[in-house]
């Protein structure tokens, strides 16, 4: 059910690649409730991906850039403010990944100039896509910038690797810019800590299903879906939430806040049983 909470809006969004991406559910989502906006990746994920067919779907456009390169954001920033006739309500960054991980190195052996990659391409590319966004006066006043991260900021997980680094400081970033943005211009800037969830990127974590079903068992009301996240970003990008910012904002089913769980205790008793 649409309840029009972003008509009128228009925005950005990072990151869509096929049916199983955060960002494409969040593309579907707000053109439901009457949103308009650009999407953009980078071209050899265009060719990868399915974009093309959420962009016929959602009548948007879409701006291939590189999210590392400050020249080619400026541009999908600029070109953005034209085609949807004026500047931004919203933002959503979806960007992230790690040639260490997609290497199999471990935390132990990482190689710098991947450690550096993964944190230009996973956090340091909010930052430039805000400063920009503020050299061009690119967002409304009340405007809402939205970034995916993960609870492995604050906790340790492994075979999640250096991208545990890289969205803390996406984290920080959005703390920082989210002060000097919110005084300045009222505009909000947060991140989501989202569930585990199987997308394409998500595939490429070791231990991903063993993982998704940890989650799911510790969480009272499960592992938040893609679909899930995609509403919680609609009523971030909404007026509903004008006074939030500067937040990291879990959406995982309350396992955030869980120690141990009944489901979790009776699977692992069973693994118990089968040694003894």
């Amino acid at each position: 059910m649409a309840y029009n909470l972003l008509k009128g809006k228009k925005g950005i969004i990072f990151g869509a690649l096929n049916e199983l991406s955060i960002a494409w559910k969040v593309a579907e989502k707000a053109h439901e409730e009457g949103a308009v906006f650009t999407l953009t990746n980078t071209p050899i994920a265009i060719r990868m991906g399915t974009i093309d067919q959420l962009a016929e779907k959602t009548g948007s456009t879409v701006l291939p850039a590189d999210a590392t390169s400050r020249e080619e954001v400026e541009q999908v920033l600029l070109k953005s403010m034209q085609i949807l006739g004026g500047k931004l309500d919203f933002i959503l960054h979806s960007i992230g990944m790690s040639p260490n991980v997609r290497k199999g190195l471990p935390y132990d052996q990482l190689n710098y100039d991947f450690f550096l990659k993964t944190l230009d391409i996973s956090a340091l590319s909010f930052h430039k896509l805000l400063l920009l966004a503020r050299k061009h006066d690119a967002i409304k006043e009340w405007g809402s910038v939205v970034a995916l991260s993960y609870i492995a900021a604050q906790r340790t997980l492994v075979g999640y690797n250096d991208m545990g680094d890289a969205k803390a400081l996406l984290e920080s970033i959005a703390r920082s810019f989210g002060y000097i943005y919110g005084l300045d211009k009222k505009i909000r800037i947060n991140t989501i800590s989202q569930s585990p969830t199987i997308t394409t990127a998500g595939k490429g974590v070791k231990g991903i299903d063993t993982l998704f079903d940890f989650t799911d068992r510790m969480s009272p009301l499960g592992n938040a879906s893609a679909e899930d996240c995609a509403n919680f970003c609609v009523t971030l990008f909404s007026d509903l939430t004008r006074k939030v910012t500067m937040q990291n904002l879990y959406h995982d089913g309350g396992f955030s806040s869980m120690g141990m769980s009944l489901k979790a205790i009776d699977q692992y008793s069973k693994s118990f049983e089968e040694c003894d």
